[in-house]
């Protein structure tokens, strides 16, 4: 389907460019606006209010004045608003994935498939908000009860990032509305449009005044920093680089704020000799290209085994290659940009340091020219093990490869990371995989498949990926708190 500068430009009238509190939007207060960019041309898309502290502040406000009212809402009443919200998101797919595909590069295919994934947290909070249960018991010396209530957790300040501008989103919000929490949310300065044009279609499903409010800003600090300081919030949210999650979380620990953190990931994919190869190099197109490979869960390090690596890396090159880079909106592409020209020298930075390790270049390897921030599909065999590419993540369309020659070897290479988010497994063998989650300290497993991500699951990582887990049963629970009551045995007389 071709896109015209037309259809571009009605999409873009229709977002709104300022910020949203207490259900007005307004100008930032300093009269200060930024510029967001198409990082496939390099082209400003809009300007938009850039927030000061003083409008992070106002934002806090409005969501402590909803938080009361918000939070007697009947769940049922909540879980509408957000069912309303999904049926919306869907119903103007093309527009979401359209404007995903603007101002963060990914190709329209896969920008229509973030749209459907991220409603899906909206339709599956949307029936949780119904099923959140305590309980009520006899003690065990049968001298009083137990009950036992959640509540709400109270206003929220979630922090999304740049590469996933609708899912980091609903992920968070979805399961905030749920709960009955008013939030604060700051999106990437790099993607604003999207969350600001979903801020738009809450308001049209029936969301309240005051229970989300969108602080967009080119100076994250100044203006997130004193919430976390401010003693009325109660809970962060952050999904980020993993440096500044550690410090996120030094700041929240003031206030003890609740927190969950979805930090980096440096995931290995592991193919061992009885996979079925061909299957392997589907899952290791889909976990290394998706989103360019700027996504946390990107397959990070291809950890194969000696007899099978050849073969691997020659069928993987070989797919490489046939990626075609381009403009999100062109039908011919399969590769977006990356989302900066710092991002793509850092990317550049660590190939060019791993092949002069002594890795073998299959593919790609050099920035392409023009306007807009590409990089090649690029396949690296016989990666040493000191080389940066292995340690780092590399948050672009990269594939290193290294090879071990026995399961004790594969567990010990794939877990030599500070990160444990995500991994992946190829084999024939059940019984191997099923062990292969006992002994991979990550947070989740994809056993012979490369994408994983659900709306249903509880997606998180252990060690420095993060804290805490969104989506699944166990996503709202990140919202809630428990309460005790205890009760005079009401039969005693």
């Amino acid at each position: 389907m071709t896109i015209t500068a037309q259809r571009e430009q009605d999409l873009l009238s229709s977002v709104p460019t300022g910020l949203l509190i207490g259900g007005e939007w307004r100008d930032a207060s300093n009269g200060k606006t930024f510029d967001v960019e198409d990082p496939a041309t390099g082209k400003t898309l809009l300007s938009i209010a850039d927030a000061s502290p003083e409008d992070g502040k106002a934002a806090l406000d409005a969501a402590v004045a909803a938080q009361d009212e918000w939070a007697k809402t009947a769940p049922r009443e909540r879980g509408e608003i957000l069912r309303r919200a999904f049926e919306l998101v869907t119903e103007r797919a093309d527009d979401f994935a359209l404007l995903m595909t603007m101002e963060m590069g990914k190709p329209l295919a896969e920008a229509r498939g973030e749209v459907i994934y991220g409603a899906e947290f909206l339709r599956w909070f949307s029936e949780e908000a119904v099923r959140m249960s305590g309980r009520y018991s006899t003690a065990p010396d049968g001298k009083s009860r137990i009950l036992v209530n959640k509540k709400p957790v109270g206003p929220c300040l979630l922090i999304t990032p740049w590469n996933f501008p609708l899912a980091m989103a609903t992920r968070k919000i979805a399961p905030a509305v749920a709960a009955g929490c008013t939030m604060v949310l700051k999106p990437a300065n790099l993607t604003p449009l999207t969350s600001l044009l979903f801020a738009k279609v809450l308001e049209e499903a029936g969301l309240p005044k005051g229970v989300l409010n969108i602080v967009s800003t080119t100076s994250a600090g100044d203006v997130t920093g004193p919430l976390i300081k401010d003693s009325r919030l109660r809970k962060l949210s952050f999904t980020g680089s993993t440096p500044v999650g550690r410090r996120l979380l030094a700041d929240a620990s003031e206030n003890v704020l609740r927190t969950s953190m979805e930090l980096g990931g440096n995931a290995p994919f592991l193919v061992f000799e009885d996979a079925d190869l061909d299957k392997a190099v589907d899952g290791a197109m889909a976990a290394k290209l998706r989103n360019m490979g700027e996504a946390c869960t990107a397959a990070n390090r291809f950890i194969v085994h000696e007899s099978v690596a050849a073969e691997f890396a020659e069928k993987l090159a070989a797919r490489m290659k046939d990626v075609t880079p381009g403009r999100g909106t062109e039908d011919s592409s399969k590769l977006g940009p990356l989302i900066d020209g710092k991002s793509r020298d850092s990317v550049h930075s660590l190939v060019k340091d791993a092949v002069d390790d002594g890795a073998r270049l299959l593919s790609g390897g050099e920035p392409l020219d023009g306007p807009g921030y590409f990089y090649p599909a690029t396949v690296l065999a016989d990666v040493p093990s000191k080389s940066r590419i292995l340690q780092e993540e590399i948050f672009g369309p990269v594939a290193p490869i290294v090879t071990f020659s026995n399961e004790d070897d594969a567990v010990r290479l794939a877990n030599n990371t500070e990160y444990g988010l995500v991994a992946y497994v190829f084999t024939r063998d059940l019984n191997r995989g099923l062990r292969m989650g006992e002994r991979l300290d990550t947070g989740m497993l994809g056993l012979n498949a490369g994408v994983i991500s659900n709306a249903a699951a509880p997606f998180g990582g252990v060690k420095q990926s993060g804290l805490g887990r969104e989506g699944g049963y166990e996503g709202i629970e990140e919202y809630l708190y428990t309460q005790y009551v205890g009760i005079a045995d009401p039969t005693a007389s």
